[in-house]
């Protein structure tokens, strides 16, 4: 398949963009009570992924994408600009530029294309990590839906890493909790794919409030 080998790339943990120095919130959720078993874990990743974060994520790669092939310019901006500022919290939004601009710099380098210069050019200000995936696949003829699978996979599985660490889990159930996922992350796929800028929403406002107060916990090991 046409860019599969940078896609698989691009999605390891060996990528160098920092993800797993990140658990969204999750730490303090461990903290608080809210999590401290698989079942909890699958049941607060499956929000995550159905009305939080990472919808809004892979709707806003399937725009960008949609933009980058089409050799849409502005509207590529006008996303990368949106995607900003969806973030509900101070350390959701570093989470996802650090890994955004990280994401570009080493890309850049190794996988160089038309519209990741251009947002390298054009947008000088913090780039949100999904649109940066979506300029590189789109550059490299990746379909989409593809693309939107490794993504939403990458995205759980570093969060499920994180888990593993504080909850504590064993690396079985890791693995549980992501082929429990596996059903939900293919139906939002497919809502990626249908979607566009007006279905963008949030409703996970437990790990919005996770997120704020991860901010000033006493003792973390996770920037956010």
């Amino acid at each position: 398949m046409n860019g599969l080998y940078e896609l698989l790339s691009w999605m390891s943990p060996s990528y160098p963009v920092g993800a797993y120095t990140y658990s969204h919130g999750i730490e303090y959720a461990v903290e608080a009570g809210l999590i401290s078993n698989l079942d909890d874990l699958v049941s607060w990743l499956s929000d995550i992924v159905e009305y939080g974060s990472a919808r809004t994520d892979i709707i806003l790669l399937a725009e960008a994408y949609g933009a980058t092939a089409a050799g849409d310019e502005e509207r590529l901006l006008s996303v990368a600009e949106l995607g900003y500022a969806c973030r509900a919290t101070k350390e959701l939004d570093l989470e996802t530029c650090a890994q955004g601009r990280a994401f570009m710099s080493i890309t850049r380098d190794v996988f160089p294309s038309k519209n990741m210069q251009l947002l390298d050019e054009q947008r000088s200000g913090p780039l949100v990590y999904p649109v940066a995936v979506a300029a590189a696949a789109a550059d490299r003829g990746i379909p989409l839906e593809t693309t939107l699978t490794a993504y939403l996979h990458g995205f759980v599985s570093n969060l499920v890493s994180a888990a593993v660490r504080i909850v504590p889990l064993g690396q079985t159930d890791g693995q549980r909790a992501i082929a429990a996922l596996a059903n939900i992350t293919a139906a939002q796929v497919q809502m990626a794919l249908a979607s566009h800028l007006g279905d963008l929403g949030n409703a996970t406002l437990m790990v919005d409030w996770c997120s704020s107060q991860h901010e000033t916990q006493y003792t973390r090991l996770f920037r956010s």
